[in-house]
């Protein structure tokens, strides 16, 4: 009897042991991995450039940018709103880390393609950053054959290879470098190298659950620095003096940003009309410092095309 009692007092002893056991087959079952930082963007662009946001996979995200004409014309334009020039894009998420992209803008009647991938993820404890590359090739379908002559189809080709290195620093900011490639078979300026060079600057503020400041800053590194001849439309040209006074600026972009369910929504000022890389870094006509700057938004919408695998 005694044995009895005391194999019975030790069987809850032996269960435990035995849970031990498998807890500790299942932990090494399982493998540690690192969590991915979320939410280092909310928007696929961060004003002007790209951010390192992806849609996601089988998400088709419908996105119409618009920017209005000169705010310094006053009144006379509505505030420019008598004067806009709209981008329509659509980017579906063929996986996780890689979407493809079409659009049309109004500016130069420009089409384009793009392809997004991410190499590598901001991770807790290990990755501190987030790369993704940037691929855009554009058709300007506006250049007018009697302004530049022996006009063919290649010349109104363009291209913009872009590296998009974030980081997501505490809860409430997010920053981007943007070493940026982009060439133009025809460029306006007289003299202008047909590939240019700039870097990107690009970040994020958060200021509540939905609210966020916004703003990005191309500098353009080989930007033309003598005295040459634009073309204007109407088969006209006009003397700059180049990068001190040049009839193009470095891209500058503030605003807000807000998330409402399934859609964000981007107000903002800009001193570039043009809303795809090769436009608004190779020309940018405003100037914050004149008054001349164009108010403009981004919306987008994500739609789910099925199911994850």
């Amino acid at each position: 009897m005694k044995k009895l009692v005391f194999l019975l007092l030790l069987l809850p002893i032996m269960a435990i042991a035995q849970d031990d056991d498998l807890l500790n087959e299942l932990e090494q079952e399982i493998p540690d991995e690192p969590l991915p930082v979320l939410s280092v963007f909310k928007g696929i662009k961060i004003v002007n450039f790209e951010s390192t946001k992806l849609v996601g996979e089988k998400q088709l995200q419908f996105i119409i940018s618009h920017r209005f004409g000169d705010l310094s014309d006053g009144i006379d334009n509505f505030l420019g709103l008598d004067d806009a020039t709209a981008r329509i894009q659509f980017v579906y998420g063929v996986t996780d880390w890689l979407n493809v992209g079409i659009s049309r803008s109004g500016f130069n009647k420009t089409y384009d393609a793009a392809v997004k991938y991410r190499f590598l993820r901001q991770t807790e404890g290990e990755s501190p950053v987030t790369l993704v590359g940037y691929h855009l090739l554009t058709i300007n379908t506006d250049l007018d054959s009697d302004l530049f002559p022996d006009l063919t189809f290649s010349d109104r080709v363009g291209y913009a290879n872009q590296l998009l290195i974030s980081r997501k620093f505490n809860n409430w900011l997010s920053l981007q470098l943007i070493p940026t490639f982009f060439h133009d078979n025809i460029v306006l300026e007289d003299g202008q190298d047909n590939s240019q060079f700039a870097l990107g600057i690009g970040g994020r503020i958060k200021l509540t659950k939905r609210l966020a400041l916004i703003g990005d800053y191309g500098i353009h590194l080989n930007r033309l620095t003598n005295f040459s001849t634009v073309a204007i439309p109407g088969g006209l040209t006009t003397q700059v003096k180049g990068a001190d006074n040049s009839v193009f600026n470095n891209p500058l972009a503030l605003g807000v940003e807000i998330e409402t369910g399934g859609h964000v929504f981007q107000l903002h000022v800009s001193n570039a009309r043009a809303i795809f890389a090769n436009g608004f870094l190779g020309q940018a006509r405003g100037d914050f410092g004149d008054g001349n700057v164009f108010l403009g938004f981004n919306i987008s919408r994500a739609f789910s095309l099925g199911s994850k695998k």
